[in-house]
């Protein structure tokens, strides 16, 4: 059951790996660009966030190669993409670092976008669950792939509210781009 953060407007926390990376020879792990798939996973994954109707209106994104061209992508699919932050604590950042760069988060943002890394993001998902709609947490326990979103809710007046176990986890899904012929 979720343990309630206060009265509060309603806030989403959007949480999005980035898209699958490709492992060329020789460049460091920050740096890894996007594979050919995950160049088609990432604009599958703004589109999904559009049709969920959850576009967000600030944008923490890891500095890591990958996670940029992900974001990059991924907003590019919608009409006009919100502010981002680019935020090296978020690279290869255990659930307690995540948790302390969102409660950063200026009170006037809504909805909230973190780009990022497992199993971090993974971690800080479940840790923040404290009740969930169908079937969500046991998906993200499963697996929290490439691409993969998951959507959290939970009313408070402050970001710096936000703690382990007051969200509503009430999707994870994960979108893929089709394959040119």
């Amino acid at each position: 059951m979720i343990t309630r953060a206060g009265a509060g407007p309603l806030r989403r926390l959007v949480v999005l790996r980035h898209a699958k990376s490709a492992w060329p020879a020789g460049v460091l792990d920050h740096e890894r660009p996007l594979a050919p798939r995950g160049r088609r996973d990432a604009p599958a994954a703004g589109r999904a966030l559009a049709e969920a109707d959850c576009l967000p209106d600030l944008a923490l994104c890891s500095t890591a190669v990958r996670a940029r061209q992900t974001w990059e992508l991924a907003s590019a699919q919608w009409g006009t993409p919100p502010p981002a932050r680019h935020d090296r604590r978020i690279y290869a950042a255990e659930p307690a670092e995540l948790l302390a760069v969102v409660r950063e988060v200026p009170d006037g943002v809504r909805t909230l976008l973190l780009v990022g890394h497992n199993p971090g993001l993974e971690e800080l998902v479940l840790d923040l669950a404290g009740d969930a709609l169908d079937d969500a947490l046991d998906d993200v326990r499963t697996k929290f792939p490439t691409s993969a979103i998951a959507f959290l809710s939970w009313r408070g007046e402050t970001w710096a509210a936000l703690a382990p176990g007051t969200a509503l986890l009430t999707d994870m899904i994960v979108p893929r781009g089709k394959k040119e012929s």
